[in-house]
């Protein structure tokens, strides 16, 4: 563990999904004394990303990056050698990493990175099984699960606003943190992704889905590298939950190496 003296380094990588900048900028500028370099894809991500996910102190994943949408359909890409390269040589050099909500759902074409996460939003059915789900603005309560660092200082439960997916989590591969309780996980709570993709926002329109895992929050070893993932952040209101907060600025700090004595 490391005692820092000195502003660290945080790279965050977004885009490739909607989300409201302003607040998510406040939401960065509350994690304490960070040095943030901040990529957006596709204009400043992947291209630029590579030589700063191998000096970055912290990286913070909140990209979806992979898609292309358009007139209700999705293509997707692969990431380029060099940027799939720099993400496995920090894993493998111990140096860890934050992915937050819609990370969960980039890089289709990539089997590595989710099972680096855990799991995976699926937005097209396929030789995995269904097209994964999502409902936003669930009102549950986030119950703690586990002693963590990441989990310091928290309450056993809180109540969190949020969107929530239905999709496939490897539990047996990852230590659990925090799960959801008061909201069930079955696909007549949940709305179709391609459906979404097609248009028809809110559909369940022949869809159906296995029943889900309550997991919103793990920890992973990706070989020497700890590895945190949080499904909360959809948008402003969860931004701002102080708990959710604590938990993002305490699980950069954890995957950092850092102690706060």
């Amino acid at each position: 563990m490391r005692v820092w003296q000195v502003a660290r380094s945080l790279l965050v990588l977004s885009g490739g999904h909607p989300y409201e900048a302003g607040p998510f900028d406040e939401l960065l500028a509350a994690l304490g004394e960070w040095d943030i370099t901040h990529l957006v894809h596709p204009e400043g991500g992947e291209a630029d990303a590579a030589s700063h996910i191998a000096r970055a102190d912290a990286v913070l994943f909140y990209d979806m990056a992979g898609y292309t949408f358009a007139e209700g359909r999705v293509e997707t890409h692969p990431p380029s050698p060099a940027y799939r390269e720099a993400i496995a040589a920090r894993f493998a050099s111990g140096r860890g990493a934050v992915a937050m909500h819609h990370a969960l759902a980039g890089w289709a074409l990539w089997p590595e990175w989710h099972e680096w996460l855990g799991g995976q939003f699926h937005y097209q059915p396929g030789a995995h099984g269904a097209d994964s789900g999502y409902r936003h603005d669930v009102a549950y309560t986030a119950r703690l699960v586990a002693d963590h660092p990441v989990l310091a200082g928290l309450p056993e439960s809180f109540a969190v606003t949020d969107e929530l997916y239905l999709c496939p989590i490897n539990e047996d591969a990852v230590t659990p943190l925090i799960r959801a309780e008061g909201f069930a996980f079955t696909p007549d709570n949940f709305y179709s992704a391609a459906n979404a993709v097609a248009g028809e926002m809110f559909s369940r329109k022949g869809w159906d889905h296995p029943l889900g895992s309550n997991l919103v929050a793990w920890t992973k070893q990706v070989g020497p590298a700890p590895l945190v993932y949080l499904q909360f952040g959809d948008g402003p209101e969860t931004y701002a939950n102080p708990y959710f907060r604590r938990i993002l600025a305490q699980a950069l700090q954890f995957i950092a190496g850092e102690t706060t004595s």
